[in-house]
């Protein structure tokens, strides 16, 4: 359970990012904003020597801090902590001991979207990339998507180098999110928890 633990890509990861980065690319986005922990990172830096976009960092984008859970494997959690795995994924108000919760996640995460927004006159369909990690990315969208924090669970792990889309619609100042895609891949993801 990596959380935060700054990590390289495994060999798999470097080429699931290439793999990622070029189906990204066709959709020719007009920004990249990455986490700034190494795996998210270099996974932005693939798509951006397909697009020519320059990365930007946002340590907001970071994975989920799993406080004491941070570098053990799921068998040591459970054998620390029985039921703690089980408690965490079905409710996004519970965090590990010493990290954060989901809600914790989407409410560092949240601003880095509405920046966005409010950066841009006008917003359309140009795709703007945000590179981050599984449990971010499922906080960030169940909080874009405003759905009930009893529901956030149904948005379950994604692969690695998997994506989400989400369309806006309305006026900059009270954007309506739409959940167009959830864990699309390249190619087909064997590591979906």
């Amino acid at each position: 359970m990596q959380g935060q633990l700054d990590t390289d890509l495994s060999e798999l990861g470097r080429v699931q990012a290439k793999s990622a980065a070029r189906a990204l690319a066709d959709r020719e986005p007009v920004a990249l904003i990455s986490s700034d922990l190494r795996r998210a990172l270099d996974t932005a830096t693939a798509l951006g020597e397909h697009t020519g976009l320059t990365v930007a960092r946002d340590e907001r984008l970071r994975e989920t801090h799993l406080g004491q859970w941070q570098g053990l494997t799921h068998t040591q959690v459970d054998e620390r902590d029985p039921g703690a795995r089980a408690a965490w994924r079905a409710d996004a108000r519970w965090a590990p001991p010493g990290g954060e919760s989901r809600i914790d996640v989407a409410r560092r995460s949240t601003p880095v979207v509405a920046e966005l927004v409010a950066a841009r006159e006008q917003w359309g369909e140009d795709p703007i990339v945000l590179v981050a990690h599984g449990g971010l990315i499922a906080a960030l969208t169940a909080a874009l998507l405003d759905l009930p924090v009893e529901r956030w669970p149904v948005l379950g792990g994604l692969g690695n180098t998997s994506w989400v889309q989400l369309s806006g619609h309305g006026e900059p100042d009270a954007v309506n999110w739409r959940l167009d895609v959830w864990n699309a891949s390249a190619t087909v993801a064997g590591d979906v928890l």
